[in-house]
């Protein structure tokens, strides 16, 4: 057996034993090695193989993959910029904390820095988004012991982040035997340890609302309704359901939060601006538990960062809501609010009625993926979901509640259609995908998919109003910059969208109007699929100032 060749098959076969179910395989030469390794695994019902010939594309299934798994999931490519496409991917699951792991093909030492044919310089080359960089070769490794311990040990930093493996390999490329061994199969371990979080008591204390930003998990929802606390909750919390959420917060907050005195934190809140005006204040204590991802300090007050926040006089089981006039003043506001907001949004074909309609569809177990721009927040203007709570005793099985993920640690569009096939792919179920149409077309290669590649149970609506719809809500679609707007902000394109599915094999059909959206939800079917919806993009501005008056109309007569 050739060198390179024993040294691919100690990497897979340590992949394997450690938890990894899945790997995303972008084609190239000098990582042959790797791909037939990965490839024999597959074949054995070892691991799940997924080829993707962008490896852009690659970097970010593998992110949904392993966001819904909650496994690390490995993207292997080529050396040269096929390594380099994986960048945005890697900073992304940096910030939200996702268990990517890059293993990029790389020459041997000799070949660096002379202008050898598709060499770079791939040491450390996600600098600081990765937890750890790692290069592997014979020549510092030169047994199938030492190899595998330094990628046992690349697995672990993983448990917080993305990790990066560069592995040298030296022609010949390809095995002259088959492989892998029989047993093999009885050394697969059955589930992945994660990192185990301290537990930080707090006490009564100051008026309180919990946040829960992308991540946070069901524990902020515990929280919130064990110590009788608001409940402000992102659609990608997995907390936004239950007695305490305000479906309608960012249309209140500013109004309720001059009383606010203490702020907990769970996971990474960036969607709203109200939010991220409280969390910079000076007088509000903060404490942070971010779960995973980097932790959100906007002020120039440190909050206090602690493992996993829980109320310190609430005995463990199930919680218990307390009757307080402090939570009940933010129920009734969000109730008022919510109600104003519905009665403007009923009937409106536009992106927040097209969210609520998409979230009212969800069924319970299934999953959503938003995309990180308008349709992430229109989707926070639908009513959170009545869900059982996950016990902390684990009473209640995770298996009924709905799942909603965001690409939130760096917010970008980047990707989207390639971390929703993924995510699909790991849950399973029955899955849908908000996405607008910048979002879509940034990663339209996302459906390219070969014929023998395994393919999820997808609904993909597309909110299309032709170009940047967020950025008519923002200072530059005020009347002042209508000049430049359209151009430099609006980028109309024009694309038919039904054209571009029909090139990739995609099933596309329009809903003209809610209902029509509706009765489309509802037909489940097989496979990718496309529903777009056309919206005006140039009535968003008001439709949003309509929303803002009622709600002020409603508070003020109160």
């Amino acid at each position: 057996m050739n060198p390179s060749t024993a040294l691919a098959r100690a990497v897979v076969a340590e992949l394997v034993r450690r938890g990894v179910r899945d790997v995303v395989l972008s084609p190239g030469s000098r990582n042959a090695p790797l791909s037939m390794a990965a490839d024999a695994c597959h074949r054995a019902g070892m691991l799940r193989l997924h080829v993707r010939i962008d490896e852009r594309t690659a970097g970010f299934l593998a992110l949904g993959l392993a966001k819904a798994s909650g496994r690390p999931v490995p993207v292997v490519t080529t050396s040269g910029t096929a390594a380099v496409n994986l960048h945005p991917a890697i900073v992304e699951a940096d910030h939200a904390g996702v268990p990517v792991i890059a293993i990029t093909a790389d020459r041997p030492a000799e070949l660096r820095g002379v202008g050898a044919n598709q060499t770079i310089d791939q040491i450390g080359l996600y600098g600081g988004a990765v937890r750890t960089s790692t290069e592997l070769s014979v020549d510092a490794q030169p047994t199938a012991a030492g190899q595998a311990e330094v990628v046992g040990a690349v697995i672990d930093a993983a448990r917080t982040g993305p990790v990066h493996l560069d592995i040298a390999f030296r022609e010949p490329l390809l095995p002259d035997d088959e492989w892998p061994p029989a047993d093999l199969l009885g050394q697969v371990a059955p589930t992945w340890p994660r990192a185990v979080e301290d537990t930080a008591r707090l006490d009564a204390g100051p008026r309180t609302v919990v946040v829960a930003g992308d991540g946070a998990g069901w524990e902020a929802r515990w929280v919130a309704e064990a110590a009788g606390w608001p409940l402000l909750a992102e659609p990608s919390s997995g907390a936004r359901s239950g007695p305490n959420a305000l479906g309608a917060y960012r249309l209140v907050l500013d109004r309720l939060a001059p009383d606010v005195e203490r702020v907990v934190v769970y996971g990474r809140p960036t969607l709203s601006r109200p939010v991220t005006r409280l969390l910079a204040r000076d007088d509000v204590d903060v404490v942070v538990s971010p779960r995973r991802g980097r932790v959100v300090a906007l002020g120039k007050r440190p909050p206090t960062v602690v493992g996993l926040a829980v109320p310190g006089w609430v005995e463990q089981g199930a919680p218990r809501v307390r009757p307080d006039v402090w939570l009940e003043r933010w129920l009734d506001t969000d109730r008022q609010a919510g109600a104003a907001a519905a009665g403007v949004l009923d009937g409106e074909l536009g992106g927040p009625a097209a969210a609520r309609s998409v979230a009212a569809a969800l069924p319970p177990g299934g999953l959503l993926i938003a995309g990180s721009s308008s349709a992430v927040r229109d989707l926070d203007l639908a009513d959170p979901w009545d869900e059982p709570l996950l016990g902390r005793d684990g009473a209640v099985s995770p298996a009924g509640h709905r799942l909603v993920l965001a690409s939130r640690g760096a917010s970008g569009i980047d990707g989207t259609v390639s971390t929703a096939i993924g995510a699909a792919l790991a849950h399973g179920g029955p899955s849908y995908a908000l996405l607008g149409d910048l979002t879509f077309l940034h990663d339209a290669t996302g459906l390219v998919i070969g014929p023998d590649e395994p393919r999820p149970d997808l609904t993909v609506v597309v909110v299309n109003d032709d170009g940047g719809g967020l950025f008519q809500l923002l200072e530059q679609g005020e009347p002042a910059y209508a000049a430049s707007f359209e151009r430099v902000f609006g980028t109309p394109h024009g694309v038919d969208l039904a054209a571009l599915c029909a090139a990739t094999g995609t099933p596309h059909v329009a809903a003209g109007s809610l209902d029509g959206l509706r009765a489309e939800l509802g037909a489940l079917q097989s496979g990718i699929r496309v529903i777009e919806v056309r919206t005006d993009r140039s009535r968003s501005r008001n439709l949003h100032a309509r929303i803002r008056a009622a709600v002020d109309d409603a508070l003020r007569a109160d």
